[in-house]
């Protein structure tokens, strides 16, 4: 599997082939503008190929849940997952799941490897 990574000013960016994984920096509010270098860099990646996104919460921060309204009107992203344990951002990504297009197409994992296997089936 090709893996290439970037650091960014609020957190790092992995691509694995079709998927695109971003683990965010403590404390920050992840918004609009941040959500929308991430959005650029997987137009730059992956032009119009089917793509997913996952977040990798492995980090404690906040959430404007109005992103998934802007990343709902990408074509090309497919499917979004959150890998988090934490009940609290289990319980907020319900609320963010509501904001996504296609809620079957939006879940929520407690490892990285789910989110990928699942993100893989996707994808297909």
């Amino acid at each position: 599997m090709i893996k290439s990574a970037l650091e960014l000013e609020f957190g790092s960016v992995t691509f694995l082939e079709k998927i695109q994984i971003a683990e965010l920096n403590e404390g920050i509010l992840f918004d609009i503008p941040h959500n929308q270098e991430l959005l650029e860099l997987a137009r730059k990646r992956f032009s119009n190929m089917p793509y997913g996104y996952i977040s990798n919460r492995v980090n404690s921060y906040s959430v404007n849940p109005m992103i998934h309204l802007e990343s709902a009107n990408v074509p090309n992203l497919i499917a979004i997952a959150i890998v988090s344990t934490n009940p609290v951002v289990k319980q907020n990504s319900i609320i963010e799941k509501q904001f996504f297009r296609n809620s079957s197409s939006f879940e929520v994992f407690e490892t990285l490897d789910e989110a990928v296997n699942w993100m893989k089936h996707q994808l297909i």
